[in-house]
């Protein structure tokens, strides 16, 4: 199983969550990824369990980003692509007690080299760094 591929798609639909208000079941569906991959592949099951478990913890994740945020930042201004990021790894280093922080961080900072703005990966890591610390 790749992880990596299952945060890839856990981020994407976190995204579209947040922008269109896309419903969970239709997300949970994954219908923008590459047709070889079975509905039923450990990707999309990881994927499925990041993206419903982030939705349902949403309000506490998100209490979390603005405790751990710089004085001159706020939720409105963390992009989406940056905000999906950030709340997925959130959910799965509070939430899931089998992943280990530092591979979270580490994938969260590579999504978001991949993804992201130029820059955004230092702020997530920043940002995931002080809420691993924490717990």
């Amino acid at each position: 199983m790749s992880r990596r591929k299952g945060r890839v798609l856990a981020f994407q639909a976190l995204y579209s969550w947040d922008v269109s208000q896309t419903p969970l079941e239709d997300l949970l569906k994954f219908s923008w990824q590459n047709v070889q991959a079975s509905e039923d592949s450990d990707e999309t099951s990881f994927a499925s369990i990041i993206v419903t478990g982030t939705i349902e913890h949403v309000a506490q994740i998100d209490e979390l980003i603005k405790n751990h945020l710089s004085a001159n930042w706020t939720m409105e201004r963390i992009n989406k692509v940056t905000l999906a990021i950030l709340r997925m790894s959130i959910y799965e280093m509070e939430f899931q007690k089998d992943s280990q922080k530092k591979i979270v961080i580490d994938e969260a900072v590579n999504i978001a080299r991949e993804y992201g703005l130029e820059d955004s990966y230092k702020f997530i890591n920043a940002v995931l760094d002080k809420i691993g610390k924490e717990n």
